[in-house]
């Protein structure tokens, strides 16, 4: 599963990559971490609604303390929070639940009755807050609903019940016998749970879609996207939901509409997060979403912002991790299309993030076809990649020059491509990404920055096939820097990918300058086998005196 981030134009992107792997690119986020910041009292305050002493509750079993009939207490709730602010009210007490249950599990085993039956006691007091919280903000729950909260509740009573019980014995066979009961109804209350919490996030999915696809007012739509936006952060599950719902129908629907294009960049946003599962796929290919994202990137009338967020869905469903690939016949006829108006949106970025989406997109496709490679050397795209990363402005991270030196490595198989390197001084280039190192120790920077030294050590070593590029990296000292990466594990932050490339194109620059090695270094770093020399360097120790 990916891992997730967003602060700036940092956060657009999930950088968690296999470190095995040869050379690999960019995934858009399934879920970003959550980067809140309020007031620790505030936050303090919602916690403590949480939290709520359980044997009041117990007592009390949520019922309300007024007399008087609801309606205006529900209508207070409703106005002051907003349908996201209540589902993830319910998402956090139901992930409180779910762990509870798990502690209860572990309890049980050890035999310790006393917690398991004040956690049980907790429990029960949660879901009767939970179903409480949930009745008071939905107004049209199923009948299939009503009864699973019933047998929930009354499971949970049950459970309390049964727990109590065997703080009144001593006896080890009878709590024994005992145990056994628990843990059934344990199973119990679980799968109930789980089907209850399913059904909600279903009926509240349907609801979002309903207003998305019936409102004539432009903010209630807004207000309905935001919302499903925040339930896709929630991680795959939620987007399977989403996407079983009919969420990619309705979504492109939004962005096939001329009225709603101030829409589209939060609608495409949405839309690249329910992608990263299969299930998105499918609808996606159902409503041949390709040709709606390719219109939408060579209409020269919509904003930067719609042409990016249309990008991370290009990179988002052209990621190579993802093992469904069935959308990419649909991907291959608009491919030429998609690449240029990918190209020409690296080349007018007016920000690092809309780069760092469009490149992202374009470091995925080169992956799958090596015609895509063919098209980026004739739009001359080689020189525009090049020249954006002398811009700091564009390309001002790791992660940036992670997809640049990606679509470089791809590229880099075509004959042409080395021509094209050199009038572009991408050979100065790769020897300064040989260099990449985290400013943060952020270990996905560290991560993107191994990408980064390894895919350039790849490149060199492809390149290096033709004389011309394998002079000029000697020349620019770039074997010395390939031995001191492959000798000292800390510079290459200990990657076994990092000095497997390396040693790769250590070797053949040594087969076209031989001159520039040492005997020591041909003898360890070239001459054997690529495992001995893997081997030896691998076990080398640095002395920390």
């Amino acid at each position: 599963d990916p891992s997730l981030w967003r602060s700036g134009h940092k956060n657009r992107i999930n950088m968690a990559f296999k470190g095995e792997d040869q050379l690999d690119s960019l995934s858009l986020p399934v879920q970003r971490m959550h980067l809140i910041q309020v007031d620790s009292v505030q936050r303090w305050m919602e916690d403590l609604k949480l939290m709520t002493d359980c044997e009041c509750m117990c007592i009390l079993q949520s019922k309300p303390i007024s007399i008087e009939k609801d309606e205006q207490n529900e209508l207070m709730l409703s106005s002051q929070y907003s349908t996201c602010d209540n589902l993830q009210l319910l998402l956090k007490r139901a992930w409180i639940i779910s762990t509870e249950l798990t502690r209860i599990a572990q309890k049980l085993e050890k035999n310790r009755w006393q917690r398991v039956h004040s956690m049980t006691v907790r429990i029960n007091c949660h879901v009767r807050s939970m179903i409480n919280e949930y009745n008071m903000f939905t107004r049209n729950s199923s009948e299939e609903m009503h009864q699973f909260e019933k047998l929930l509740m009354d499971k949970c009573s049950e459970f309390t019940a049964f727990t109590e019980r065997c703080l009144q014995t001593e006896d080890e066979q009878i709590l024994k016998s005992m145990k056994s009961c628990i843990n059934e109804t344990l199973t119990t209350i679980a799968q109930y749970f789980g089907q209850l919490i399913e059904l909600v996030l279903t009926h509240e999915t349907q609801n979002l879609l309903r207003q998305i696809e019936t409102s004539d007012s432009l903010y209630v739509t807004e207000s309905a996207i935001s919302s499903l936006f925040s339930l896709t952060q929630e991680g795959a599950h939620l987007c399977r939901i989403i996407a079983k719902e009919g969420g990619v129908v309705t979504l492109f629907k939004i962005c096939r509409q001329d009225c709603f294009r101030g829409l589209y960049p939060q609608t495409l946003r949405t839309l690249a997060s329910i992608c990263c599962v299969e299930e998105g796929m499918h609808q996606l290919e159902k409503v041949d979403g390709i040709l709606c994202l390719a219109d939408i990137l060579t209409d020269n009338s919509l904003s930067e912002s719609t042409h990016a967020e249309a990008a991370a869905v290009i990179a988002q469903i052209t990621s190579p991790h993802l093992t469904f690939t069935q959308h990419l016949s649909s991907f291959l006829e608009n491919m030429e299309e998609i690449v240029t108006a990918l190209v020409k949106l690296c080349q007018e970025a007016s920000s690092g993030e809309v780069f760092l989406l469009a490149s992202a997109a374009l470091a995925n496709i080169t992956f799958f076809d090596t015609m895509a490679c063919e098209i980026l050397l004739q739009l001359n795209a080689m020189k525009i990649l090049l020249t954006a990363c002398s811009d700091k402005r564009l390309v001002d991270t790791p992660y940036s020059r992670d997809q640049v030196v990606t679509i470089l490595a791809n590229m880099s198989v075509l004959d042409q491509c080395a021509s094209e390197i050199i009038q572009g001084n991408g050979i100065q280039l790769l020897m300064e990404m040989l260099f990449e190192k985290s400013s943060s120790g952020n270990s996905a920077e560290v991560a993107a920055c191994e990408r980064v030294q390894q895919k350039s050590a790849v490149t060199l070593a492809r390149l290096s096939r033709d004389p011309e590029v394998a002079e000029a990296a000697v020349k620019l000292s770039c074997i010395p820097r390939l031995i001191k990466l492959c000798r000292s594990p800390t510079e290459r932050n200990n990657s076994d990918s990092v000095l497997v490339a390396c040693l790769a194109a250590l070797r053949r620059l040594a087969v076209m300058s031989p001159d520039g090695l040492e005997d020591s270094d041909f003898q360890q770093l070239v001459k054997p086998r690529l495992v001995d020399s893997f081997l030896l360097c691998t076990n080398m120790e640095e002395s920390f005196v």
